[in-house]
């Protein structure tokens, strides 16, 4: 027999029932949850497990582990001894259960077409002992007065106003506001643009687990992102501090067909905005919702002022069906009510597999007797958390009845199962399937006689539901959040003084997370982020590193004081830290460059920056010290006693590196007095050479060359590197500043005049014209037979071969002696003698030998 729906049809003792109504904040839930606590033993409906698991662990803070169950489709915690039940609306056993208090919780979802039914009967049928409570919106009030007329109606006004503020760009939703969108692709696309400008947003959708919408909306609850994407499922059951709800869309798919949102509907999905006293607002998000996208002026007043059409019918369906066959099952379930009030319910998907199940002679032969009967029907009951429609979830179902009408599943095989499951890897959409397949065996282990080790099958899949839901937030996060962008953007405005920035080593980190870094004065953004964060990092740098910047300056400048700095020369570039912090550009004169600051030091503030640039100009005096000697000839040069002759000498040595040719110097036609004057500025006057002793180091040299590059001069050959050799191999470094060339050698300026000074020396200390010579120091310093006899030859000295003897005499050759003519000076010339290849060239080698 079918029965007709009626309030005391499965509760013994009637009790006091309280409808509490009203719109959204206004502390309905908060209410049963008080007037429970005050009972021996209570339990509440909930529409969504989420929401459920929520209160479960608010009261178990409040009565103990011990005493308190959560009861859903997919999880279970039942304590022996638990006297208050938070539980799904599917899952109350209100059969099995008599309780002191009884809530149903979003009663309004009667009127829902897949779920209706169920909460339909709640309304009728749950009832506790002592007090009972629907909650709900005001627009249940004429059914709650035609099914339960003993209730108590007590309408709550509304804790905060809610106000409509017109539509915005997405760039101008104000920070703490929820974007509610009607497709997976659109809070995708939404999300992905708040992380380009905004630093990113929470994601939540009714696609998700409910542990990963849990840590998405932890995400926005801590501030750590001003902005939540979601899709309608934000409406119902979700605490948040919203301060502003937009609506990218008026209009979704609800199964059937694509429709505009009730006003109803939108007033449950702005009423988010606004938490107990605070105010919120609503409105919608321009660009994206088409034609249909703003509201009319009569949903803005309902929404505002909470009036809303009155529900006239609530969906009703058998609750319980008898088991006799399955066509009488179904007969029953699809059996109209009696009652006006109540309208038959669309087809379920449970009902839909059902029938579509029972229409296959061989699946409809397997189910015989009213217990097969009532297990098929418990299998067709399986939500379908996949969403994949009726067809596939029935071949699911039809898998799973093969293996329960023989009994129980067997451990290993749901274990397998669940394993399959368990990898963590894949995108958003990989992961999220994983976590629906998951959700089916975890509803599928709770079910006391399905599962053999139900209590370990069930724990194993609430823990890779755990992973995959561990891993899903992971991906939401990594996509639609920029931690570093949502940090600074929340500084970036009054108060951006007191923005956190601090420096590790070389890394810039604001508000404790990495930025970028700075090098010497520069700023470098972080080469890992996407070139639309590049401008709002650059600009947060500008914005809060000036503290950094002058700390980093004035410990410069004080290393360049106390002669600790580490700076260098690069091709004219001063280098700090592997960073040019400025360059030498042409002065006055060539030991005289400017120094020009780099732009990157335009960002320390004033007095620091002209501290450094101070400092600087002091490390570039005593880096150019070296240079000193050319310094005093040039200063001598502009002394009023120089003379012409001499002032020319002077400037051509300072431009050619305090060095020059005797031949082309003109040092010849100074009188005593500026020969002496020349002296006393360390100007040596050699045979074949003038030069500054102390310039021919490798670091005057390599200084000297690079100011006169900068100062526009082409200075002639090379310089060694580290060190100055007495010889060199011409082959290998050509023209080098410094050397004399010796055709395949080349020998340095001073030790060329040393050798000649000792042949002069040897010439003195023997009276006759002619002379010998001991090529021993020549040999010391590396120099080849040829070069040793091209040096004497432009030093003025001539071999004198002696006359080979007789071929009747015996005995050793006569000795190789040499002869000294002073060579001619032509200052418009300087040819160099070339070596001949005579008989004075073996002499001399077998002498060297």
């Amino acid at each position: 027999m079918v029965h007709a729906p009626h309030v005391s049809s499965r509760q013994d003792t009637p009790s006091g029932v309280k409808a509490v109504l009203g719109p959204t904040n206004t502390g309905k839930t908060h209410l049963a949850i008080e007037r429970m606590c005050a009972h021996s033993s209570g339990m509440i409906g909930f529409p969504l497990r989420l929401l459920a698991r929520e209160v479960y662990d608010r009261v178990c803070h409040i009565k103990g582990e011990r005493n308190v169950a959560l009861i859903t489709g997919e999880e279970r915690i039942e304590p022996k001894d638990a006297r208050y039940l938070l539980c799904t609306a599917e899952a109350m056993p209100i059969l099995d259960r008599s309780m002191a208090f009884v809530a149903i919780d979003e009663a309004q979802l009667a009127a829902d077409r897949e779920r209706g039914h169920v909460f339909t009967d709640r309304l009728l049928h749950a009832r506790g002992r002592e007090e009972t409570m629907i909650l709900g919106s005001s627009t249940l009030e004429p059914m709650v007065k035609a099914l339960v007329p003993e209730a108590e109606i007590v309408t709550r006004p509304r804790f905060s106003t809610l106000t409509h503020a017109g539509a915005k760009k997405l760039s101008r939703i104000p920070p703490r506001s929820a974007i509610v969108a009607f497709s997976a692709e659109q809070v995708y696309a939404i999300a992905e643009m708040l992380r380009r400008f905004r630093g990113g947003a929470a994601v939540v959708m009714g696609a998700l687990s409910p542990q990963t919408r849990n840590a998405q909306v932890a995400l926005y609850q801590s501030g750590e992102v001003d902005y939540l994407v979601a899709t309608d499922a934000i409406g119902m059951g979700l605490n948040l501090d919203v301060e502003h709800v937009a609506f990218a869309g008026l209009s979704k798919f609800d199964g059937r067909r694509h429709r505009r949102l009730t006003s109803a509907e939108m007033a449950q999905i702005a009423g988010r905005a606004g938490r107990h006293q605070k105010d919120g607002s609503f409105g919608t998000l321009t660009g994206h919702g088409g034609h249909d996208s703003e509201f009319e002026p009569e949903e803005i007043y309902a929404i505002e002022e909470h009036r809303f059409p009155p529900l006239t019918k609530l969906f009703w369906r058998e609750p319980e069906p008898r088991f006799d066959s399955l066509e009488t099952l179904i007969a029953d379930l699809e059996t109209p009510p009696l009652r006006p009030e109540l309208a038959p319910a669309p087809e379920a998907i449970d009902l839909a597999v059902l029938r579509r199940l029972a229409e296959d002679p061989q699946i409809a032969g397997s189910v015989r007797g009213a217990a097969q009967v009532e297990r098929f029907w418990e299998a067709c009951r399986l939500p379908d958390f996949r969403q994949q429609g009726v067809e596939t979830h029935s071949r699911f179902v039809t898998r799973l009845w093969q293996d329960l009408r023989e009994g129980e599943l067997g451990a290993d095989f749901v274990a397998g199962q669940i394993a399959q499951l368990d990898r963590t890897g894949g995108d958003i959409d990989t992961l999220q399937g994983r976590i629906a397949a998951i959700r089916s065996w975890a509803y599928i282990a709770q079910r006391p006689d399905w599962v053999l080790a139900r209590d370990e099958m069930a724990a194993r899949a609430r823990a890779v539901e755990a992973r995959l839901s561990d891993a899903l937030h992971g991906k939401l996060t990594e996509r639609f959040i920029n931690r570093r962008t949502a940090v600074l953007m929340k500084k970036l405005g009054p108060d951006a003084g007191l923005l956190s920035v601090r420096l590790e080593d070389e890394e810039v980190l604001v508000e404790g997370e990495h930025i970028g870094s700075l090098r010497g004065f520069a700023f470098k953004v972080d080469p890992g982020t996407r070139l639309s964060d590049r401008k709002l990092l650059l600009a947060a740098a500008e914005k809060h590193l000036a503290s950094l910047l002058q700390e980093r300056a004035d410990t410069l400048a004080d290393a360049i004081h106390a002669g600790t700095a580490e700076i260098g020369f690069e091709d004219g570039d001063l280098v700090w830290d592997g960073e040019r912090i400025g360059k030498l550009s042409a002065g006055r004169s060539l030991l005289a460059p400017v120094l020009v600051p780099d732009r990157t030091l335009d960002a320390i503030p004033g007095p620091s920056r002209k501290a450094l640039v101070a400092a600087l100009e002091i490390w570039l005096e005593t880096a150019l010290s070296p240079l000193e000697p050319l310094r005093k000839l040039d200063e001598a040069s502009r002394a009023e006693d120089a003379g012409p002759d001499l002032r020319a000498l002077l400037i051509t040595l300072v431009e050619r590196g305090g060095m020059t040719s005797r031949e082309q110097s003109g040092v010849d036609n100074l009188d005593k007095h500026r020969r002496t004057m020349l002296a006393r500025l360390g100007v040596r006057v050699g045979a074949l050479d003038l030069f500054v002793p102390a310039m021919l180091r490798p670091k005057p040299i390599a200084l000297w060359r690079l100011l006169a590059r900068i100062a526009g001069k082409s200075p002639a050959g090379g310089t060694p590197e580290t060190e100055m050799p007495p010889a060199l191999p011409a082959t290998r470094h050509g023209r080098v500043a410094g050397y004399r060339n010796l055709g395949k050698q080349l020998i340095r300026l001073d030790m060329a005049e040393k050798l000649l000074r000792e042949a002069h020396e040897a010439r003195s200390t023997e009276k006759a014209r002619d002379f010998k010579l001991d090529p021993a120091r020549a040999v010391s310093m590396g120099l080849t037979t040829s070069s040793y006899s091209r040096l004497l030859r432009l030093g003025g000295f001539q071999a004198i071969v002696p006359r080979p003897l007789s071929e009747e005499a015996h005995g050793p050759p006569a000795p190789l002696r040499w002869r000294w003519r002073p060579p001619r000076r032509n200052p418009r010339q300087n040819r160099q003698p070339r070596a001949r290849k005579d008989s004075a060239f073996a002499a001399l080698a077998d002498m060297v030998r």
